[in-house]
């Protein structure tokens, strides 16, 4: 059973200032025994007060335990920063920029750039391991999300942003932002992110016919939705790919109220990245604050 998410009490409790922060983003990180980028040698390193870095025992090198990291060009307290990450990862509709900035008591303009970064890292720390491979299932839909609908009953879709999604039965999701719904759009990221000898289903779009014959080698079957098909009688659809969709169309409305064609990709990527978490949502919030990229090179 999934243990619950952390509560806003363990939070505090475990990340009572600034300090303890900065101590947990070294430990992670380096640690005590660290070999000094400079001298060469396993150190002890001591708290520098007067910036948010350690300092060698022998030769005085400095390491920034922020360097990496979405905090490493901020004024804002760690603590702030780990609280808006605690509540991206207690919620499931996301984070508006206004309720950061409410509950951190910053700017507007500093709750955005917190809220967009904070993305950013989920889309790092989530990755895009290729879907599926033998015996496997794979959906696979795209839809319009954002702008304005003009020409209503038309079929029009003017100014809205194409997005594609794929996700494997039972297992994880991908999602990407495309120019067009073209054949040759839809089937390169279908090949770029599918693996060979999966089984794909769609529904009976034009651009994703002849899928079967590409070098990908997939089995594709279809759902016929112009007829009212949603499930065949052999188990083909694509319903978890549309209710991953309507989720994120939730999310947007009722959180952000509109999404920029732009930025759309920063929301999607949060948005998969909770739902391929769906299972151990209690383990996200020690993954995003122990998950970073390569270790920059510290030396002076």
């Amino acid at each position: 059973m999934s243990k619950k998410p952390q509560t806003i009490a363990q939070f505090f409790k475990q990340f009572p200032d600034d300090e303890a922060c900065l101590r947990h983003l070294f430990e992670i990180r380096f640690g005590q025994g660290f070999e000094c980028p400079s001298c060469g040698r396993a150190s002890k390193w001591f708290r520098i007060k007067a910036e948010r870095a350690y300092s060698c025992q022998f030769c005085g090198h400095h390491l920034h335990p922020t360097v990496g990291t979405p905090f490493e060009q901020t004024r804002t307290p760690l603590q702030m920063w780990f609280y808006a990450i605690f509540l991206f990862t207690t919620t499931r509709n996301g984070v508006a920029a206004k309720e950061l900035q409410r509950q951190l008591g910053v700017t507007y303009k500093t709750a955005w750039r917190m809220a967009h970064l904070i993305r950013e890292h989920m889309a790092d720390v989530d990755g895009e391991a290729p879907l599926g491979g033998p015996f496997k299932t794979v959906e696979v839909d795209e839809t319009y999300i954002g702008g304005v609908e003009h020409g209503a009953g038309t079929g029009s879709k003017s100014n809205k942003t194409a997005i594609m999604g794929m996700v494997e039965r039972d297992g994880s999701l991908i999602t990407k932002v495309i120019p067009n719904r073209r054949k040759s759009t839809l089937q390169h990221h279908v090949i770029e992110n599918v693996k060979p000898y999966t089984e794909v289903h769609t529904d009976d779009f034009v651009s994703y016919s002849g899928l079967e014959l590409t070098k990908g080698r997939y089995w594709h079957k279809t759902v016929n939705h112009s007829a009212g098909e949603y499930v065949t009688k052999s188990g083909v659809s694509t319903n978890s790919i549309e209710g991953f969709w309507s989720q994120l169309k939730r999310t947007i409305s009722g959180t952000h109220i509109h999404v920029s064609g732009k930025h759309l990709w920063k929301y999607a990527k949060e948005a998969e990245y909770r739902f391929n978490r769906r299972t151990r949502q209690s383990e996200m919030l020690s993954e995003l604050l122990s998950t970073f990229g390569p270790l920059k090179s510290q030396r002076d």
